[in-house]
């Protein structure tokens, strides 16, 4: 059958049209003996070249052929058509099964016969073909037999993947069967002591099983009539663990799966058998919501079925009441995102099961509505998940549409996990890399024309359309329930809806449908696209702390911006803001405050033009600011003009704090906590000294003109200074002054002092703006000094009068506002008062020291806990900052890094001069950090400033969600900041008490 030289054969030819791989080596073997009379068949050829991978199923065949003593197989091959397509179908989509069939080969009669029972056999005809095998070996040898008819079914089409997932599982159930009979005839004694019960769990109770799976199990064991408890448990424990390792142990002949018994109370620390009290006792006190999620599968299928009843009898009306636990849904989707972050990276993009848009998403969210509304509704209550999710959509609970696509696509997912295991049978759900493999499984799946392109583009259309349904499985029929559907359409009830949104975390439902009915009922365009955006942003409320919030929030502005042109435009278009204004209305009051004051700042949110959620920078917001000033009418509209800037600069900036710590679906939370408190700390710190620019220039300039008398300085002291205000801080200031020359200084004095009562009063009138507070009480003399000096009494004050907390309050003293060198002279004025030059004497130490104390006892305000106690708290701001104040009085003059206004800088300026060490330092940081944090997030929540955390329920865990802490771990939270005061307290103590 040799071809000229440079010329292809014409069997060559045929094989590459036939989808042979490789023509050569498949010549070969269509020339060994086994095959010499029917190499040219054509109907041969034709048949390989039907199956999966063609090269496969002839190396299978010649191999099976090899082992036959005559020619009655390859008779039956050519003279029967279906036996021909059965038997090559499993040898080209399984080189276990070929392997199989080459070591018993007279196993291949399994498939010739077809009666009409055998087209979809149930546990019985199994059990028939296991009936044999009385010791682990020949189970294994069995089992494979009664698996090649199912794979022969499954690769001919003559089963679906619904009903060969169903004979996986019954194939299962009558292993299990034979392999507690294998066990007991082992130990008679012990099966005499005790009736044992084996419960199916997971896809095999499900009647859903892979052809490589765990084989999940629980045991219930209980005495018989007379015998003792204790001992007939630890005799079914023995039948129990002999079962499993009849099933899972590799013998000549491999396993079959391992049998899993982890889903039983208390996992592997729990006993492996209990009775039925004890399982019952357990549920009642100390399951957990995942527990009841799979208790939905629960099935016996083996020992005492009687007892297996009773055991599903006595669970299942705590499985209908597992929704209404608290934190139910958000148990749920805790696992669920468990499960995908424990995926390795180089993984998470073949994963067929766990990855997003994956298998296990769609089995989630049908289980979570089983778990809803099963309660009322016992046609929900199928193991199965393909018949789970066709029940949910007949009660409309569930879209018709939403159903079908979603069923039409964990098919497929689910037809390339059995395909991608059947030819190893190996336990993987892992899309393979290898291109031949890829070409295999795209063939089996009848991709015949382009195998790996279209195999890809498949794969992934269906996990997108899980992706984007898996979330609006749960909210879409809200809007169904109150809009107005056509004839024959079915509504998920009122009630439903109301029961659906309590588990999904909405504590008053009937407003959240009415808001939704407000928002979505109609035929307006506006209306089509909010029932659109709406199904998501639920979605995205509901994971919030206070959903109800976010959805009012979300009406009111709807409300506010529903006939503008861009506002729906821009949820529906641009990405980011959709997600974006979500978790914005839902993680507090004070930017959902800010937005309703103008609500058109919420194109900031998007992609697009409107500026996006990067921090502006001083010098524009001066400008834009200053240019507001010069173009109003007097100085009230120009400070009206600056405090709608500020606002919705604030509103700029608190967006982009909570999206940076919620994270976005593409985008991740801020890892770094430092990063976020500086981002807001100089976003905010900008903006006040902006809008004070703003309004020295609108009072000077309906006062005097362009130029005031004398020469005005605005000085940031406190948090202001240091750039670390926070949203709720006031302005800390000194204001100076300086006559100008001519200027008699009553007059320059007269005039500072308006400019500073009118400053005060204009940034404080009562507007739809919020406030700023101008402090001035850091001032010599306090409270009763002059609100303004002059350069020349400020240097006569500090010569004769500071004190040493006058000289310490300076350390964060910068110019902000005015007359920049005015700024500039007073920070040379102050410098050697605030890093002295012979650092601090042993008086001043202790001074510090005494007035640090006094301030701990006299100002933590009463019934507070101070370990809490974010700002005077041991471990808190007061502690940090204190600290390292004491070290720049100490060392600023020698040490240029320590003359900085910021804590964080002289902290790590400290470090590097070896002052405090580097273990110290992180220790010193992660406190302050984490107490900013704190106090931002209480301001972000409450909408009013506070220092320690809210008693609230729903307001401390909506803190706890912006400061990473999922649903229900608010306890962790106040614990993890204990531990992170406690440990700075403990540095504090020995470098600033010197203890």
């Amino acid at each position: 059958m040799t071809a000229a030289p440079g010329r292809r054969s014409s069997t060559f030819t045929r094989l590459l049209r036939h989808g042979f791989t490789d023509p050569s080596a498949a010549e070969r073997l269509l020339d060994s003996a086994e095959l010499s009379g029917v190499r040219n068949d054509p109907v041969l050829l034709e048949a390989l070249g039907a199956t999966a991978d063609p090269d496969l199923a002839l190396l299978g065949l010649v191999r099976l052929l090899e082992a036959q003593p005559g020619r009655e197989l390859l008779d039956t091959v050519i003279a029967a058509k279906p036996f021909r397509d059965r038997l090559l179908g499993v040898l080209g989509a399984s080189a276990a099964l070929a392997e199989h069939l080459a070591r018993h080969p007279g196993d291949w009669h399994a498939l010739v016969t077809y009666e009409p029972r055998d087209l979809h056999p149930g546990v019985e005809e199994f059990e028939r073909g296991l009936a044999e095998a009385t010791d682990p070996v020949a189970l294994r040898v069995a089992y494979r037999r009664c698996l090649l008819s199912i794979a022969a079914r499954d690769v001919c089409g003559t089963t679906d993947l619904a009903e060969t997932a169903a004979e996986l599982a019954d194939l299962a159930t009558a292993t299990l069967r034979a392999a507690l009979a294998i066990a007991r005839a082992a130990a008679p004694e012990d099966a005499a002591l005790c009736r044992l019960a084996v419960i199916a769990m997971g896809k095999c109770g499900g009647h859903e099983l892979n052809y490589v799976s765990d084989v999940d199990v629980i045991f219930v064991g209980e005495a018989v009539d007379g015998a003792d408890e204790g001992k007939a448990l630890r005799a079914a424990t023995k039948l129990a663990s002999h079962l499993m390792r009849v099933c899972s142990e590799t013998t000549v002949e491999g396993s079959i799966w391992p049998v899993d018994a982890n889903l039983r109370p208390e996992g592997r620390n729990g006993p492996l058998v209990r009775t039925l009290a004890s399982h019952l006792a357990y549920y009642q006190r100390w399951a957990k919501t995942w527990e009841f999620q799979a208790l939905l599968k629960a099935r016996p299928v083996a020992g005492d079925l009687e007892l297996g009843e009773e055991y599903v009898a006595a669970l299942e009306p705590l499985v209908w009441k597992a929704a209404e636990r608290e934190n139910f849904v958000a148990d749920v989707q805790k696992m669920r995102r468990r499960v995908v972050e424990n995926i390795p990276v180089a993984e998470l993009d073949r994963q067929l099961k766990l990855g997003p848009g994956g298998l296990r998403d769609v089995e989630f969210a049908v289980q979570l509505l089983q778990l809803v509304h099963g309660r009322e509704d016992g046609s929900l209550r199928s193991g199965t998940t393909l018949d789970a999710l066709q029940a949910l959509a007949a009660g409309g609970y569930v879209g018709r549409a939403d159903a079908a696509q979603l069923d039409d696509a964990y098919r497929f997912l689910r037809s390339m996990e059995h395909r991608i295991q059947l030819y190893r049978l190996r336990r993987t759900h892992l899309v393979p890399e290898d291109e031949a493999d890829l070409r295999r499984l795209g063939r089996s799946l009848g991709l015949r024309a382009d195998p790996v392109t279209d195999l890809n583009r498949e794969w992934k259309r269906h996990a997108s359309v899980v992706r984007r349904l898996h979330e609006k499985l749960f909210y879409r029929p809200l809007l169904d329930a109150v809009a107005q559907l056509g004839p024959g359409e079915i509504r998920l009830s009122a009630g439903a809806a109301r029961e659906r949104l309590v588990a999904l975390g909405y504590a008053d439902p009937a407003s959240a449908l009415r808001h939704l009915e407000a928002l979505a009922s109609g035929v307006s365009r506006k209306a089509a696209i909010q029932r659109t955006l709406l199904p998501v942003l639920l979605g995205w409320f509901a994971e919030s702390a206070d959903p109800d919030a976010g959805l009012l929030t979300f009406r009111k502005v709807s409300d506010a911006l529903g006939k503008t042109p861009w506002y729906l435009r821009l949820l529906r278009d641009e990405g980011a803001a959709a997600e974006n204004l979500a978790r914005v209305l839902s993680a507090g009051r004070l930017a959902p405050d800010l937005l309703m004051r103008a609500p058109e700042a919420v194109a900031l949110l998007g992609d697009g033009d409107g500026g996006g959620l990067a921090p502006r920078g001083r010098a524009g917001l001066e400008q834009e600011i200053l240019a507001a000033v010069g173009r109003a009418e007097g100085a009230v509209q120009g400070v009206t003009a600056a405090r709608g800037v500020r606002r919705r600069e604030l509103f700029r900036t608190a967006a982009a704090d909570i999206v940076g710590s919620y994270g976005t679906e593409t985008q991740p939370a801020e890892p770094d906590q430092g990063a976020l408190v500086e981002r807001v700390g100089a976003a905010v710190s900008d903006l006040t000294a902006a809008t004070l620019a703003g309004t020295l220039r609108a009072v000077v300039r309906e006062g005097w003109g362009d130029t005031l008398p004398t020469r005005f300085a605005v000085i940031g002291m406190g948090r202001f200074g240091g750039h670390e205000l926070g949203y709720g801080s006031d302005a800390d200031v000194l204001f100076v002054h300086e006559p100008r020359e001519g200027v008699e200084e009553r007059a320059a004095s007269e005039a500072a002092n308006k400019v500073v009562s009118e400053m005060r009063r204009l940034l404080q009138i009562p507007s739809a703006d919020p406030p700023l507070l101008i402090d001035a009480d850091l001032r010599p003399e306090g409270k009763s000094g002059p609100l303004v000096r002059t350069l020349t009494s400020y240097a006569a004050y500090y010569r004769r009068w500071s004190l040493v907390w006058e000289a310490q309050a300076l350390l964060r003293a910068e110019p902000v506002a005015g007359d920049e060198e005015l700024g500039r002279r007073f920070v040379e004025l102050i410098d050697p008062l605030r890093y002295p030059a012979a650092g601090l004497g042993d008086d001043a130490v202790r001074e510090i020291r005494r007035l640090k104390a006094r301030m701990e006892s006299e100002r933590m305000p009463r019934g507070a806990d101070p370990k809490l106690h974010t700002k005077l708290g041991p471990g808190g701001l007061s502690d940090v900052e204190w600290t390292v104040q004491l070290l720049q009085m100490r060392h600023g003059a020698q040490v240029p890094g320590l003359r900085t206004t910021r804590t964080r800088a002289a902290l790590v300026a400290a470090r590097d001069a070896g002052f405090i060490t580097a273990d110290d330092t992180q220790v010193l940081d992660e406190a302050w950090v984490l107490a900013t944090r704190v106090r931002n997030a209480v301001m972000l929540v409450r909408g009013r400033a506070g220092d320690t955390f809210p008693t609230v329920a729903r307001e401390l865990a909506a803190v706890g969600r912006y400061l990473g802490y999922g649903p229900g771990h608010a306890g962790d939270m106040l614990e993890d900041y204990r531990r992170t005061a406690r440990r700075a307290r403990g540095v504090v103590e020995e470098l600033f008490y010197g203890a």
